[in-house]
């Protein structure tokens, strides 16, 4: 029988991935001025990451991102025998969920035909993922838990927003994102570069993490924190 962690990551995951490509979808539909149809998109992402995480802290830590598995693993706040059936779950709900998305609105997964690698693009992503990771770390470690779900879904509302990328900052979100020829699809040739500034964003992160940010008992991060979730 399927762990109930590992089954919040995979559903939680598949919801993250209705709500991108479907409100992609939705606006791409729509039609109109590009400007206001990427704000709702961003608004609409945003939001749902953030109820999701909310709703699914408790049973599994509400992950959903292979990049913040991996940091939490490289923190030694949970171990491989945690990790690697996260990102698996992960992986496949990302999947499920974009099929999921592009079925409800009469479409199906075929390659994105979205222009190639663009290098800005990749700078954005490992900005992003390593700030995202960072809030999350830092979150953790000043005893802010309960702050996760806001200053997730904000930053993850400005990156697609503001960023080249439409801030993706996540390599579930990556993989599965390259099935759809939609608004939000992304190119093949741009994923593994995508996932390389992604991963290295989450161990910058770590990194950053026990330089920059100090515990409330004035110390620097400990490694061996337990993460509670």
């Amino acid at each position: 029988m399927i762990d109930r962690a590992v089954a919040s990551e995979l559903v939680g995951t598949s919801l993250l991935l209705f709500v991108i490509v479907g409100s992609g979808v939705a606006v791409e539909q729509l039609g109109g001025d590009p400007a206001p149809s990427l704000f709702y998109h961003a608004v609409a992402v945003g939001l749902g990451l953030a109820v999701f995480i909310a709703l699914f802290a408790g049973t599994s830590g509400a992950h959903f991102n292979p990049a913040v598995t991996l940091a939490l693993w490289r923190r030694r706040s949970i171990g491989g025998q945690t990790a690697l059936p996260y990102v698996a779950a992960q992986v496949v709900g990302a999947v499920l969920g974009l099929t999921v998305a592009l079925v409800s609105f009469g479409n199906r997964p075929a390659l994105a035909t979205t222009e190639g690698l663009a290098w800005g693009s990749v700078l954005a992503e490992y900005i992003g993922t390593t700030v995202l990771v960072l809030l999350i770390v830092g979150a953790i470690d000043q005893g802010r838990i309960a702050w996760i779900p806001a200053m997730v879904g904000g930053w993850v509302t400005v990156m697609v927003f503001s960023s080249s990328s439409t801030g993706l900052l996540n390599p579930a979100v990556t993989l599965a994102r390259v099935f759809t020829d939609t608004y939000t699809g992304i190119s093949a040739a741009a994923a593994p570069l995508f996932l390389s500034a992604q991963l290295l964003g989450a161990l910058t992160a770590v990194f950053l993490s026990t330089r920059l940010l100090i515990r409330p008992n004035g110390k620097e991060h400990d490694a061996d924190h337990a993460y509670d979730r």
